[in-house]
């Protein structure tokens, strides 16, 4: 027998507005102070690797602990801004792609939900076209192309529904 009502919990209205509100706070604070990178400039800034950023972090903890070897072409309140900004875009997006998982989940619950209540539902139509029931087996004909692999045959796990 097949797990049921695995997303038994439900966001309310009241939820999905607030939840929309901070999305939209996010999207608000985000748009002045970002660039919207093509996909190309996305590559080519983009390569700051691990290594690149623990030479960056070495670098800070030299102009930190011994300023006089620093150079005078950098602009070290700018490089302390740049970093603390880093800092905090990555830990925010660890956070979002929490957000990401935790909605994902959520989502893929619901999904399988619907999937097992439409099998079930498929089923008894198949069952009510066998009766002869008037409408059923015009549903059970529309239904049926969903599954091309199985003559129309309902019951499956649904784990590849998307």
């Amino acid at each position: 027998m097949p797990v049921t009502n695995l997303g038994r919990l439900h966001l309310t209205a009241a939820q999905k507005t607030a939840i929309d509100a901070a999305l939209t706070t996010i999207e608000t604070q985000l748009l002045p102070v970002t660039m919207n990178l093509s996909a190309e400039e996305r590559t080519r800034f983009g390569s700051v690797k691990e290594i690149n950023k623990l030479f960056v972090n070495k670098d800070r903890d030299f102009y930190q602990t011994q300023p006089s070897l620093a150079s005078p072409d950098v602009d070290w309140v700018e490089f302390e801004a740049d970093y603390q900004d880093r800092v905090y875009a990555d830990t925010r997006l660890d956070r979002l792609a929490t957000v990401t998982r935790l909605l994902s989940d959520f989502k893929i619950a619901h999904d399988y939900d619907n999937y097992q209540d439409g099998l079930t539902d498929y089923d008894y139509s198949k069952y009510k076209a066998g009766t002869k029931a008037p409408g059923f087996t015009e549903k059970v004909e529309e239904l049926k192309q969903f599954f091309p692999n199985t003559n129309g045959g309902g019951s499956g796990d649904g784990t590849t529904a998307e």
